[in-house]
């Protein structure tokens, strides 16, 4: 295992030392508390909210202004579960807002805390171990509508090795702290007219998982879309969206490094390392197709090396890889839904002599993500070129860009089969 994990993991298993944390966060450790002090300093914790606020809605009051402070969760979680130790490795308050046609989510902060020999009946999600870490999240769900609207808070975590995902562990974090408590399917995940709810989830990873999530840096956090309707999901409320959380600054660096590039599934996912080779932005070249006009806006050709998770995706590349992301606007006039997940191109290279379809696998969008009728958004297309005939061969030749049909989100074809051709370069 590298180095960086073999630090942390000696820490879980042995003497917690506290990592470095974010710039936003103070490095904390909690001491360990005994059990029977719990109801009394509960009662304290009470008494020093009420002082600080003198509003109907105290606790709540306290929470918000103290968004990034996840003391007394770590307290409550480590009581909880009988854990011998806990240790913030990495904290952030910096928030990330998703906005979804007025309803908003918004991570407030999150916090990687470690923990050392907890109790056996807490194993099961931290795959049967007793030493592991867990992420602790404040969301803020606020419908900023004049209806009443549902969200099923269901925010997963996924990292791409494998695509596993970690899901909302209530047990270890207080009732009326929970998301998913405060947005209940008893209410059918009821938000009303301009109301707002904060709460936490937590995300558990037991050692072993946590080797490969530290490994890989960092992780993504899946926002569903609201719902218009109760029970029916297909009203949905806006786009899905998502959220990168960081384990430690070298992921964080990493993350840094990918918001320079276009953001598609390669630099979402994290998958590996781009280096620009050449760019270029403004074209303004459009065309129209169907009831839209497409618009060739840039193009980012980097070299790309794979991480260790996703480089059996590239095995057939064995001379290197350049990636070719391509970025278009689309306005769309006419009056059905654009998906974005089943658009198509091919790329011509060689003067036009050889050709390759876009990956969709690289694309960044969701399944029957689209762009509404009468709105207008980005379109990226990916490919995936031979570093060696790139250079050899392709680069000081012409590329040429054939894309369509269009879809509408259910795959109908909406353009009559007609393709839209563009010069690269």
């Amino acid at each position: 295992m590298n180095k960086k994990f073999m630090l942390l993991f000696g820490a879980i298993l042995s003497v917690f030392i506290i990592s470095g944390c974010g710039s936003d966060s103070e490095k904390t450790s909690t001491e360990e508390k005994p059990a029977a002090s719990k109801a009394a300093e509960s009662k304290d914790n009470t008494e020093v909210k009420a002082e600080k606020d003198s509003s109907d809605n105290k606790e709540a009051a306290a929470a918000d202004s103290e968004s990034a402070d996840f003391t007394e969760l770590i307290d409550y979680m480590k009581t909880t579960m009988d854990a011998e130790e806990t240790t913030v490795f990495y904290e952030v308050s910096e928030p990330q807002t998703h906005e979804m046609e007025g309803v908003t989510v918004s991570l407030d902060a999150y916090s990687l805390v470690g923990l050392k020999d907890f109790h056996t009946d807490y194993s099961i999600p931290f795959n049967d171990e007793t030493n592991g870490a867990v992420v602790l999240a404040k969301y803020t769900v606020t419908n900023n509508t004049d209806t009443e609207v549902y969200y099923m808070p269901k925010i997963d975590l996924t990292y791409s090795s494998g695509q596993v995902y970690n899901s909302d562990y209530g047990e270890i974090v207080p009732e009326d702290q929970q998301l998913f408590n405060k947005l209940h399917p008893d209410d059918k995940y009821a938000l009303g007219a301009g109301e707002s709810v904060t709460g936490y989830i937590a995300y558990p990873f037991g050692t072993s998982e946590l080797e490969t999530v530290m490994t890989e840096g960092s992780a993504l956090i899946e926002v569903p879309a609201a719902q218009a309707k109760p029970d029916d999901f297909g009203n949905a409320i806006g786009q899905p969206g998502k959220f990168t959380i960081n384990f430690d600054e070298a992921g964080a660096e990493q993350t840094k490094a990918n918001a320079e590039f276009y953001q598609d599934a390669i630099s979402v996912d994290n998958m590996g390392e781009k280096t620009m080779i050449e760019e270029k932005e403004g074209i303004g070249q459009s065309k129209d197709l169907g009831d839209s006009t497409i618009t060739l806006d840039g193009y980012q050709f980097t070299d790309f090396t794979p991480n260790e998770y996703e480089a059996p995706r590239f095995e057939n590349f064995q001379n290197g890889v350049v990636l070719l992301t391509v970025k278009f606007n689309v306005d769309n006039k006419g009056p059905d839904n654009i998906g974005l997940d089943n658009i198509a191109s091919n790329l011509y290279v060689n003067d036009s002599s050889q050709y390759q379809m876009s990956e969709r696998m690289l694309s960044p969008y969701e399944y029957q993500q689209s762009i509404a009728a009468g709105d207008s958004g980005e379109l990226l297309q990916v490919y995936v070129l031979d570093k060696e005939q790139y250079d050899k061969i392709w680069k000081d030749k012409a590329f040429d860009i054939e894309l369509g049909p269009l879809y509408d989100e259910n795959s109908e074809d909406i353009s009559k089969g007609k393709k839209a051709e563009f010069k690269l370069k």
